[in-house]
């Protein structure tokens, strides 16, 4: 928990500088930002009036997936249009019901979009502003389609039939990346909703629409600013996409449910630089994200690391073929600890390898595993799950690495 919590404060104090946070609670607006690239894609910041209005504090926000401000009647497919918004890193807009914390539903229009690294143009968070829907639905027919089935509305304007609250066209949608379950200010609504038919959708106005990307607006105002003070930039558009490879959101996502220590390469950049680390690989060796992305893995060497062993490295990955060796490594403090390491290639849709995968274990806590596996075996099953990771991402994504 430490250790997520970590990475929650140095999503913000790493990019921007330490008034940022003060800066963003003066905006009226009810917003959330989420980090992609952190486990769990966990809220690292939410505004005053989104605390206000859900019932729930800081401490009970910061660190949660979107999921958990879900409920029975939120529609699967508004949650799965969110999901895909994410995969494809491009922004959305769409009326969806979501809960408070003393288990009220109300209609709010969700706007989110992504924030980039402007000199890399990675996605580093995800802003999403929700503006409560404040008229009544329209009762022009019920809330309720033929047979008494619910109706559940959807991004086009239509409806969905839905059972028991979830879309009769199911969709097992990734609970991670759930963005789509936020709320709405409880200040702003004049009346009580606690009585809404919540079966009855309700649209956003014009002017909800142009109130949420104004907020948008400002949001990214406040942190282009703060970032330029720290020279790490960020924009509201991919400016540019320089040398080093670019996971989507939804790949990072994947990978980051896999617990153990590992790194991922990309074969086709020069130098093989690192474009994924997992949270276990900055435990274990005391680096954090942004002084590993881009660099190759050889920085974890030392004077007293074996060069037949390296060689021996550098061959498999020439050949496209899987080595496990014992290897000295240096953490960032220079202790030394013996790496048993396992590197893979890592082929995409089309059969091409895309990338290498290096799962590393301390061998001083070699036989350490809760669920009682081999080494060998955490390996093989980082191994696996990272290949399922990438090929599902190059299926989805339609593109391949070449």
């Amino acid at each position: 928990m430490e250790t997520q919590l970590g990475l929650i404060e140095q999503s913000f104090n790493l990019r921007y500088s330490l008034w940022v946070r003060e800066a963003l609670d003066e905006l009226p607006d009810n917003f959330t930002i989420t980090d992609p690239s952190i486990s769990g894609h966990p809220i690292v910041f939410a505004s005053l009036g989104f605390l206000k209005m859900s019932g729930y504090s800081r401490d009970e926000v910061i660190g949660k997936n979107g999921r958990v401000f879900q409920g029975p009647r939120t529609c699967r497919r508004s949650v799965m249009e969110i999901r895909e918004a994410i995969r494809e890193e491009r922004a959305i807009q769409i009326n969806i019901l979501n809960y408070r914390k003393d288990g009220t539903p109300f209609w709010m229009l969700f706007h989110m979009c992504p924030v980039f690294n402007k000199e890399d143009g990675r996605v580093i968070h995800f802003v999403a502003v929700q503006v409560p829907i404040l008229r009544k639905p329209r009762r022009s027919g019920g809330g309720f389609g033929r047979n008494g089935v619910d109706l559940c509305h959807d991004r086009s304007g239509g409806f969905c039939e839905t059972l028991g609250g979830s879309c009769r066209r199911e969709v097992h949608s990734d609970s991670v990346v759930q963005l789509g379950c936020f709320l709405a200010m409880d200040s702003v609504l004049g009346s009580d909703d606690r009585g809404l038919d919540v079966d009855e959708p309700c649209e956003a106005t014009d002017l909800d629409k142009r109130k949420a990307v104004t907020a948008v607006s400002n949001i990214l105002s406040v942190l282009t600013h703060y970032s330029e003070l720290t020279g790490r930039l960020v924009c509201g558009k991919r400016c540019c996409l320089s040398g080093m490879g670019l996971l989507g959101s939804s790949l990072n996502i994947s990978l980051g449910r896999i617990k153990q220590s590992f790194v991922l390469t990309d074969a086709h950049l020069p130098d093989m630089p690192i474009v994924y680390a997992s949270d276990a690989f900055l435990k274990l060796t005391g680096y954090a994200r942004h002084e590993i992305l881009g660099r190759n893995c050889r920085f974890l060497g030392g004077v007293d690391t074996d060069s037949s062993t390296v060689f021996q490295i550098k061959e498999s990955i020439r050949t496209e073929q899987p080595c496990t060796v014992r290897i000295l490594n240096y953490r960032k403090d220079k202790s030394q600890f013996w790496n048993f390491l396992h590197i893979s290639p890592v082929r995409n849709a089309s059969g091409k390898v895309a990338y290498f995968v290096g799962i590393q274990i301390d061998e001083s806590n070699k036989n350490d595993d809760k669920n009682g596996l081999g080494p060998e075996m955490r390996q093989l099953s980082v191994v696996g799950a990272v290949k399922v990771a990438v090929r599902s991402f190059s299926m989805g994504a339609g593109t391949s690495k070449s």
